[in-house]
């Protein structure tokens, strides 16, 4: 299945993509797209409903966030070893966890805002894992089985945030807009081998990332266990994996975002998004 929160901010609507493309209305099934709803339980259910039986949504409405109010957001860094190559830095032994704040989750075609100040706004198109139970303790081999479904996520990141300073990546990675999700949270049937997907991203129409989930480092089983066994992860909770090279930082010279350029971004399977990006005002 493909399922999406359509709607305005702050009061969007639960639904399911048929076989046509459009958007049907989950809303007499469950309240949202969070917590228990995305439970194996809940999600089966769903899956029995015909989706000529639901209410057909009409227009083009905005699309949100895949996932609403994850109650964490965990990031792995460092993931790919050409992208850690490009970032000057060895390939990690054990994942590299930092969080992003659930505050910066946006719809997958909102804006993008630069931070006030920043001259280091990146990009990163990233393969999301959304929890689907309570994971504590997990074993690999029974790892996939507590994920509810992919999304694809834009990491966006500012650097002197993330690595000057005092060097604490979550300053670069939790700001207002840096986590758009969706347009889908795709159910694991329907992805098959998340393993084998692949990735893109353009600035303005130019090409900056190629890349492809087979050259992770660490598999999306290896994250949920290893993750799990640090803390309790609910349903709900997303988990971004991780980049491809050829994100602004890795560029010679690099190339930074600026105001009124448009990101555009997709995974195979998973969807695209589009983003125009917008200077902070008050």
């Amino acid at each position: 299945m493909k399922l999406v929160r359509f709607g305005t901010p702050g009061s969007e609507e639960p639904g399911l993509i048929d076989a046509d493309g459009n958007i049907r209305n989950l809303s007499a099934h469950i309240t949202d797209l969070k917590g228990d709803a995305l439970s194996p339980q809940s999600l089966a259910k769903i899956g029995t409903l015909a989706p000529a039986s639901l209410p057909l949504v009409s227009g083009n409405p905005r699309l949100g966030s895949c996932v609403a109010q994850p109650g964490n957001f965990i990031a792995v860094g460092l993931n790919y070893a050409d992208h850690a190559a490009e970032s000057n830095l060895p390939v990690p032994k054990e994942p590299v966890l930092f969080n992003k704040a659930p505050s910066c989750v946006v719809g997958p075609n909102d804006d993008v805002i630069i931070p006030r100040g920043s001259q280091k706004t990146d990009w990163e198109v990233e393969l999301a894992i959304v929890i689907g139970k309570r994971a504590s303790y997990v074993e690999e081999k029974d790892a996939l089985a507590y994920i509810a479904g992919y999304a694809v996520c834009n990491d966006v990141s500012e650097r002197a945030y993330q690595i000057e300073g005092t060097g604490q990546w979550m300053k670069g990675k939790g700001c207002p807009t840096f986590g758009p999700l969706g347009p889908w949270l795709v159910t694991p049937d329907e992805v098959g081998d998340v393993q084998n997907l692949d990735m893109w991203l353009d600035v303005d129409g130019e090409r900056m990332q190629t890349g492809s989930t087979r050259t992770m480092v660490f598999s999306a089983a290896h994250i949920v266990h290893y993750i799990s066994q640090f803390m309790i992860m609910e349903p709900g909770d997303v988990i971004t994996t991780g980049t491809p090279p050829g994100v602004g930082m890795g560029k010679k010279p690099p190339r930074y975002l600026k105001p009124g350029e448009i990101i555009s971004l997709g995974i195979e399977k998973l969807g695209t998004q589009r983003q125009t990006t917008l200077a902070w005002s008050a």
